[in-house]
């Protein structure tokens, strides 16, 4: 369990370290303590904090105050606006401070407190001003901009830094292309939001046109710096029009394991109707029968007056000759599509994003790793991962590939074979391996279509088994950043590469128990060394583990005198291949053996995981924390489109949740949005630690806890961050996990 003390002494700390100074002890042994409440020294412009002085050594508490700063004089440092005296050892003196309207630099003013009876040893304490700054969330990179479709609403909030500031704002709207752009409304109390609220704001798209700006002020008044703007582009359409490419796992009725994968042409309509599918081919395996549709239409949108989100709406593929699927979604403030099946036909989940460029793939020799997820002819649990390089011209040579089949591992090397483009479908392609497995798939090329040479949007490719071998086989292949250094040529995976943060993910099976699931995220931190035993760097892991109910956290042990408790190695020939060892709890006092799990990479602290031994056949994905960050509950506040991932039993119930986080003080926000199947409303609350781990306790629908780990950060203008996705599973205190009902993992994406 994620330990929510992390932020109470953190404040400890800060009290400790800069909350309070005293001066000197003096001939008569009279000291004064000068303090603030909470330890927090840091006070944003305009506001008010009551300072307390505490005498001891006298039985005159009686102190006089002063402000000074380096740069600046008087008023310019600040005000005390009321003081009283001293009374006794229990009764301290006070006084409020009032910071100036703008901040001194430097930044720091020093507030003294001189004993009446001493003068000679004075109290001081430094306090920083700040002024006032606004995040807006969503919100994406100065580079970039929001789509909201004509019509629907999109829910805006803010967060003031610093933390303390009041967290109350006026929201407006500016056109700067066109007129009718669009209206704001800050809750039923301010609809037209003319006063200061610190309700969540609701902008609702009007005539489609770009350059329009979402912006919201903080009731402190400055002249530059106290508000935040988020550019939006108003669309006719939400998704645009374009080719995407989908995946999707789960079961039908009868328990049996489904998995398709396809593509479909989206020609731009209305906001009111959705898009309409125009055509499409969609690969489907159920229970190891392979079906190809060449002809799919249908519709994504759908919104309806009780359902016009910005962030949800419906998608329908109806493939002739065969079944038709309909879909709840959620959709990302970039365009991604995440959904669950909503029909009778089954459950399961899926993602759908537009496709790359179509010169974007095999327009050079490229290297994918992979990781696939089914079951085999027996309805066992089995994974794969491993890398391909794919030459340009259709031939794969000099794979690797690593399978568990119901806790039955096994490696191959030099895997070999062949890959064509569909002689008629555009984005399809047939990919077979030919030794030392044999294996046939087709795959659709996704997203990525920024580039392919960095970790930035690597390129991704949807795969689905196309023979019977296995009943459901199916999964990514991601573009392999190339790696170098100046003693190393790529791809250069070798420890070093290995040496940051990450967060991984893995879901698997109980197989002795029916509709079970065993799902785990994993904080990792890699040493990028090889001075372990054997070569092994130091992989120390803090995770939440749930397993059927049974819930397992663990800390990462501070001292472990056999050694590292979590190692990790590289192949020897650095071509993306690892086993780290992961889970189990060997600094126990009665130990648990770590996992071995193999892991291919496509990109340094990135890649596919498989466990190698357990029957479970844990399979999942490690991400990359971007270096050197310190989280913060302030980076939280925003809609995050949420949907299960990796459904590992027909027992889970996938859902997708359209949430919005909302900033208090004191690292603890708000949680609302909706939840399907159902509709239902969430409320709750969350926390943030500086590590990027943290909690989402639910009142509504029903009680729940889930640990939360977040990954990527995006960086926004005037040199602030917000939080871009993160991973959380349910920690079971008291829903919803109880023993016997599976968890599944959630991801969720601004």
């Amino acid at each position: 369990m994620i330990k929510n003390f992390l932020f109470a002494m953190a404040l400890l700390s800060l009290a400790l370290a800069g909350g309070c100074a005293k001066g000197g002890s003096g001939g008569a042994g009279i000291s004064v303590v000068v303090s603030v409440p909470n330890g927090i020294n840091v006070l944003p412009v305009s506001q008010s904090v009551v300072l307390t002085a505490t005498v001891t050594g006298t039985s005159n508490y009686a102190v006089t105050w002063t402000i000074s700063g380096t740069g600046c004089t008087g008023s310019a440092c600040g005000i005390f606006t009321a003081t009283t005296p001293g009374t006794s050892s229990t009764n301290a003196a006070t006084a409020t401070y009032q910071a100036p309207a703008t901040a001194p630099s430097p930044a720091t003013v020093k507030i003294t407190a001189t004993s009446v009876a001493e003068p000679n040893t004075p109290g001081t304490l430094p306090l920083t001003v700040k002024q006032v700054t606004v995040v807006v969330a969503p919100s994406l990179p100065s580079s970039q901009s929001l789509t909201v479709g004509a019509g629907l609403v999109q829910q805006f909030t803010a967060v003031a830094n610093p933390f303390n500031a009041p967290q109350s704002f006026t929201w407006s709207v500016t056109c700067t292309s066109g007129t009718n752009c669009g209206t704001i409304s800050c809750g039923s109390n301010n609809p037209t939001c003319s006063t200061a609220t610190s309700d969540p704001a609701v902008f609702t798209g009007g005539t489609p046109q770009s350059g329009v700006l979402v912006t919201a002020t903080s009731i402190v008044q400055e002249t530059t710096t106290n508000f935040g703007s988020a550019a939006v582009t108003v669309v006719a359409t939400r998704p645009p029009a374009g080719t995407y490419a989908f995946q999707f796992s789960g079961y039908n009725n009868s328990g049996q394991a489904v998995a398709t994968a396809g593509s479909v042409t989206l020609a731009a309509n209305d906001v009111t109707a959705g898009d309409t599918i125009t055509g499409g081919v969609e690969d489907v395996v159920i229970d190891g029968s392979y079906h190809q549709y060449t002809t799919v239409t249908g519709l994504t949108g759908s919104y309806t007056p009780s359902n016009n989100s910005n962030n949800a709406g419906t998608l329908t593929l109806s493939a002739s000759g065969g079944p038709t699927y309909t879909y709840t979604a959620v959709l990302t403030s970039s365009g991604i599509i995440r959904m669950i099946e909503s029909d009778s036909n089954g459950t399961g989940s899926g993602v759908m994003e537009e496709s790359a460029a179509s010169t974007v793939f095999n327009s050079g020799a490229q290297t994918f790793a992979f990781g696939f997820t089914g079951v085999d002819s027996a309805g066992n649990r089995v994974g794969y991962v491993g890398m391909l390089p794919l030459s340009g011209s259709g031939t794969i040579s000099g794979g690797l590939a690593d399978s568990n089949d119901n806790g039955t591992a096994s490696s191959f090397s030099s895997v070999t074979g062949t890959y064509t483009a569909d002689a008629t479908t555009a984005g399809l392609w047939h990919m077979a391996l030919t030794s030392p497995v044999t294996l046939d798939f087709d795959f659709f090329v996704a997203g990525g279509k920024a580039q392919t040479t960095t970790a930035s949007g690597p390129l991704t490719l949807y795969a689905i088994s196309t023979d019977s071998t296995y009943q459901a086989l199916s999964g990514s292949m991601v573009y392999q950043v190339p790696l170098s250094t100046s003693t190393c040529a790529a791809p250069c995976y070798n420890n070093a590469a290995f040496n940051g943060t990450s967060v991984s993910n893995l879901t698997g099976v109980t197989p002795t128990v029916a509709n079970s699931s065993n799902v785990a995220l994993i904080y990792g931190t890699t040493d990028g060394t090889s001075s372990g035993t054997g070569g092994a760097g130091n992989f120390t892991n803090t995770f939440d583990q749930d397993n059927n109910g049974t819930i397992l956290s663990v800390q990462a042990p501070t001292t472990n005198p056999n050694g590292y408790a979590y190692p990790y190695v590289a192949s020897s020939s650095n071509t993306g291949r690892y086993i780290f060892q992961m889970l189990g709890n060997p600094a126990a006092s009665t130990v648990v053996a770590p996992i071995p799990f193999v892991l291919y990479a496509s990109g340094a602290d990135r890649g596919f995981l498989l466990d190698q031994s357990s029957s479970a056949v844990m399979t999942g994905t490690m991400d990359p924390q971007p270096a050197n960050v310190s989280y913060t509950a302030t980076w939280m506040p925003g809609t995050f489109a949420a949907a299960t991932i990796g459904n590992s039993d027909s027992g889970v119930a996938p859902v997708v949740d359209n949430l919005l986080f909302t900033y208090t003080q004191l690292s603890t926000g708000n949680v609302a949005g909706t939840e399907n199947p159902g509709n239902v409303t969430q409320t709750g609350t969350y926390t943030m630690s500086s590590t990027g781990t943290g909690t989402v306790t639910l009142t509504a629908p029903a009680a729940a806890v889930y640990v939360i780990y977040a990954i990527d950060v995006t960086s926004l203008s005037g040199g602030n961050s917000a939080i871009a996705d993160f991973m959380m599973i349910g920690s079971c205190s008291p829903q919803p996990c109880t023993s016997g009902t599976p968890s599944s993992v959630i991801f969720a994406q601004q």
